[in-house]
């Protein structure tokens, strides 16, 4: 049992130990407080009617978190990987951890731009203001008009409002902001927790090695980089090949030129190929040897499962 979780707690891993995934999160944070600034100087303006306040407010708020949280979701290629896996291999050999952890890390990368989106908006406080002004109670104020109700409270983040209201506007401002300040903060020191006991329980579950995890970083990042560049010389190539079948020639650079000389392609690879190294991998050894991606065990010509009941926990664990 402590091996299998083990062995699905290692894909957690590829969520927090890339520097460049914190780098990228780091830029995508920054990016979205600057979007945040943005829209509060130049698009939000609190209608100051009762009814309307809430609603706006909270839009304000939730909308463009949902928004970020949907693109970080379409951005992130654990999404798709999910999304082969299920067309072309079925939910046959996801363990219950596996799939958590794997919706984990796909919903944890797309988190950063919502959740900075709203710590900064509720460290701000204009839209929480905005869209609670209306239900703080008269009777909480020292001497507040009779008069005056809901409607005069709506329009506190306005500044037109009575003079002899002055003081309570700036009362329930300071006391509104208070509350929103305090909920961003409460909401840092949550996010900071959960990624903290995340990190501990990683590397309390991972059997690997640190330099190991390190090491296998450095091969997925450089794989998918040689990955990515030959695959486009190879389709520039094909497509040449392709277009002077066509026309009886094709126009090339001279860049271009020394390109196909120097790699000829003779067909684009078959669909099985293309299948089996695409989908979730996590990690999975064979006799003792790591694999450390579906292109290193497609290499390795290892397929299926094994002969014997480790290797075929093994192949469900990594599925």
């Amino acid at each position: 049992m402590a091996a299998f979780i083990a062995e699905n707690f290692r894909f957690l891993s590829l969520f927090f130990k890339s520097k460049d995934v914190m780098i990228f999160n780091g830029l995508v944070a920054l990016g979205t407080v600057g979007s945040e600034e943005l829209f509060s100087v130049m698009a939000f303006h609190c209608p100051c009617s009762p009814a309307r306040n809430y609603i706006y407010g909270l839009a304000a708020i939730g909308v463009p978190a949902l928004a970020l949280f949907l693109i970080g979701v379409v951005w992130n290629n654990h999404t798709w990987n999910l999304v082969a896996e299920c067309h072309k291999r079925g939910t046959k050999n996801f363990s219950a951890a596996a799939t958590f952890l794997l919706f984990g890390s796909i919903m944890g990368r797309a988190a950063v731009a919502p959740v900075t989106w709203s710590v900064f908006s509720l460290l701000r406080g204009e839209a929480y203001i905005c869209a609670l002004s209306e239900f703080v109670q008269p009777a909480s104020l020292d001497k507040f008009p009779a008069e005056y109700g809901a409607e005069a409270l709506a329009r506190f983040p306005c500044k037109d409002v009575p003079a002899n209201l002055t003081k309570f506007r700036d009362e329930v401002t300071r006391r509104l902001k208070y509350e929103s300040q305090l909920f961003g903060w409460l909401l840092i020191g949550i996010v900071a927790v959960l990624i903290f006991l995340t990190k501990c329980l990683k590397h309390c579950c991972s059997p690997l090695s640190y330099r190991q995890e390190a090491y296998w970083d450095q091969y997925r990042s450089n794989e998918d980089k040689l990955f990515r560049r030959t695959a486009e010389v190879h389709s520039r190539v094909l497509a040449a090949k392709n277009v002077k079948q066509f026309f009886g020639f094709v126009a090339l650079d001279k860049e271009e030129k020394e390109m196909v000389q120097e790699f000829p392609v003779e067909s684009a690879q078959p669909s099985p190929q293309w299948n089996a190294i695409t989908g979730v991998y996590i990690y999975r050894e064979d006799k003792g040897f790591p694999l450390y991606s579906r292109l290193h065990k497609w290499a390795k010509g290892v397929e299926g499962n094994g002969p014997s009941p480790e290797a075929h926990e093994m192949l469900f664990l990594a599925s």
